[in-house]
């Protein structure tokens, strides 16, 4: 059923694709009957629960951030099976991002090119949506991807994640810090040491002044050197960091079969080329930090048999973006068994 909406879906602009769909959908679940039998079709039956940075987590595959940006859609994306859900990337300041298009369809390779940059309504009324999702929500697993605004300096993006912590500390149930995407400029320069002891040291800070913590995970780039990720991870270790996603989009084109056209717009690569890249860096990185800190492992997932690599590889949990949009609603239900 899916693949007939997804030939239609697919003749749209890609980005305008997305909004239709959940948007149609997101209006489709108000009706009660409805919302019920979706979420009856797409529940995972027999999924294990999982623990990880002090939550439990219903299943182990979430979405990742970049998805439902400005928490609009969490009410449709609840009935779908996924075991968290990760809004954002919110920053302090509404921003457009960059100039459309700026999201771009590999289909022969089963990929996505996006230069989004960080677009979203600002991460005050992000936060008014979550709180008012968990209201009737309280068990669904919320987080929240926070960075920093296009024009702020890079010797102030600390403030900035300071900004959006603060306002949705009491709405998600954990945050990651975004330093990583390739599609804000100079953004990838936070994944320095200094830079980013300071933002990392200085959230765990408030965190602590706070009744209850929240668990802090670190974003990072699949394009970093070695002598970099170890500076990271030392890092991590270093001050008792809560996680780790592994990774963001990539610069890197090799190996793609689609037009050149496509291959050769600028933005991040997600998607089934990045499966044997991202797996081989998870596995580098539990071996260097030998498992100290726990890692959500994301970049080409489409499979039960993927997600089985990286659960047995040692990590926690895996999260899925473009498979969502390959294999439709079910994507979930069809990994879980």
């Amino acid at each position: 059923m899916y693949l007939f909406f997804r030939k239609l879906l697919f003749l749209l602009n890609a980005e305008k694709a997305h909004e239709f769909s959940m948007t149609t959908f997101s209006a489709l679940i108000k009706i009660p009957f409805f919302k019920k039998y979706l979420r009856k079709k797409f529940n995972p039956e027999g999924a294990k629960n999982i623990t990880a940075f002090g939550l439990t987590f219903p299943n182990a595959v979430g979405l990742a951030a970049g998805f439902d940006k400005n928490a609009q859609y969490l009410e449709a994306l609840s009935v779908l099976g996924f075991g968290f859900i990760e809004i954002g990337t919110v920053t302090p300041l509404p921003q457009s991002g960059n100039a459309a298009p700026r999201l771009f369809r590999l289909i022969k390779d089963k990929a996505l090119i996006n230069r989004m940059g960080f677009n979203n309504e600002g991460v005050k009324l992000a936060g008014e949506r979550v709180r008012k999702f968990k209201t009737k929500n309280k068990s669904i697993i919320i987080g929240g991807n926070i960075g920093k605004n296009k024009i702020t300096p890079n010797d102030e993006a600390w403030k900035d994640y300071e900004i959006c912590f603060r306002e949705l500390h009491d709405a998600v149930d954990y945050f990651v810090v975004n330093v990583s995407s390739p599609n804000t400029p100079g953004l990838r320069e936070l994944q320095q040491t200094d830079f980013l002891r300071n933002i990392l040291t200085n959230l765990q800070k408030i965190n602590l002044e706070k009744p209850i913590q929240k668990p802090i995970l670190l974003k990072i780039s699949p394009d970093l050197n070695a002598l970099q990720l170890d500076e990271v991870l030392t890092l991590a270790l270093d001050i008792k960091l809560d996680g780790l996603v592994v990774a963001n989009t990539t610069l890197c084109r090799e190996g793609l079969h689609s037009r050149q056209e496509l291959t050769t717009q600028a933005g991040g690569l997600s998607g089934a080329p990045l499966n044997k890249s991202s797996y081989k860096l998870l596995c580098y990185i539990l071996e260097k930090t030998k498992k100290q800190v726990p890692v959500i492992s994301s970049g080409g997932i489409f499979t039960g048999m993927d997600v089985q690599d990286r659960i047995g590889a040692g990590a926690s949990l895996v999260q899925v973006w473009t498979a969502f949009v390959y294999e439709g609603p079910g994507v979930v239900k069809k990994i879980l068994q």
